[in-house]
């Protein structure tokens, strides 16, 4: 039998097999593969790349970004421009890894909804497989596409559009202009699972940064969850799970969660960061696959540490065969020589 590959151990957890190895997994966004290569070696971590199965047409609107800065920090500004008007958003960057935090969101007051409106229902809906092919072969045996559809109307409001002080405003001074939107957000995320229905992908995601105070159990329950389920059941009849990033606090979420047809937790944030241990997770969900992200706070501690914290990890949940520990929240930049290593040798040293 040939040696198993990091992409195969990835998905004898996505398809229910118990791997050889708890697969170790990093998102290219986070390290490049010649960095991840030069400083564990060929073959020993995995890959997952943000990618889709859509694409989005908008013949009757279009994006003009900018790029300035701001006390020499890179900054961009988007301009939406839309039968029924132009919204813009500023966008933050920073040096290490090049991520960005929203500074304005494009939806201000009331009156910007219409703008939003014209583009959502402006948008075409198209099927990109071959994005996923592409992706695919040129990852080979290294890992897999992380194919994702649209966050769910509410994360989508607050994390892309509106932002969670306004839109709690928003909520009590035109709540009609948010339904509506949530329904049209709503009415595209269903464009987009058919197209993930006939998708090649072994599994699907939902990016949604979820963390429960954010949302709250109600909104979580009646805005998140039976979309979920949707793609869920569509899915079901070819073996594919969907998956969820949840990232944050989900403590006051747990009953939701257990109950719903989500089959995996990308990015799960355990103890000591966030509010749920590994070990929790694998009892309160043994149908779910758990991607556990390995604790940023503890990338900090000495390299001994670092390991004892990857061999609970690997305590708690090694032996179900869904566990797969991943870097998949950003790292401090002068620390991951050091932890990732010392991760590794963990899970190299553990027998499922």
């Amino acid at each position: 039998m040939p040696p198993r590959t990091m992409r195969d151990r990835m998905l004898d957890v996505i398809q229910g097999r118990l791997p050889d190895r708890v697969p170790f997994v990093v998102y290219e966004g986070i390290l490049g593969r010649e960095e991840l290569v030069a400083a564990l070696g060929a073959g020993r971590a995995g890959i997952l790349r943000w990618g889709a199965i859509h694409r989005v047409e908008h013949p009757n609107c279009r994006f003009d970004s900018q790029e300035y800065e701001v006390n020499g920090a890179r900054w961009r500004r988007t301009t939406l421009h839309t039968p029924a008007g132009t919204l813009y958003q500023e966008r933050a960057f920073e040096s290490g890894y090049g991520s960005s935090s929203i500074r304005k969101h494009y939806v201000q007051q009331a009156e910007d909804y219409p703008a939003l409106w014209a583009y959502l229902e402006d948008s075409v809906i198209l099927p990109d497989y071959q994005r996923y092919h592409r992706d695919q072969a040129d990852l080979g045996d290294d890992g897999l596409p992380l194919a994702a559809v649209e966050r769910t109307p509410w994360q989508q409001l607050w994390v892309q559009w509106v932002g969670l002080g306004h839109l709690s405003l928003h909520l009590a001074d035109c709540p009609d202009r948010v339904a509506h939107t949530i329904e049209l957000l709503r009415r595209r995320a269903r464009r987009i699972f058919e197209v993930a229905r006939q998708s090649p992908a072994p599994f699907i995601d939902f990016p949604d940064n979820i963390t429960a105070p954010a949302i709250g159990p109600h909104r979580f329950q009646e805005l998140c969850v039976p979309l979920y389920d949707e793609l869920a059941d569509m899915l079901a009849e070819r073996g594919t799970p969907v998956f969820v990033h949840m990232d944050g606090d989900l403590k006051p979420l747990w009953p939701a969660i257990t109950a719903s047809k989500v089959g995996g937790i990308d990015s799960l944030s355990p103890t000591p960061d966030n509010d749920t241990s590994v070990a929790e997770a694998a009892a309160m969900w043994p149908d779910k696959r758990l991607w556990v992200n390995f604790p940023s706070s503890v990338h900090l501690c000495p390299a001994e540490e670092i390991r004892a914290e990857a061999e609970a990890i690997l305590s708690a949940a090694g032996h179900t065969g869904r566990l797969q520990i991943q870097i998949s929240e950003n790292v401090p930049h002068y620390r991951w020589r050091e932890s990732l290593p010392a991760i590794l040798q963990a899970v190299e040293a553990f027998v499922p």
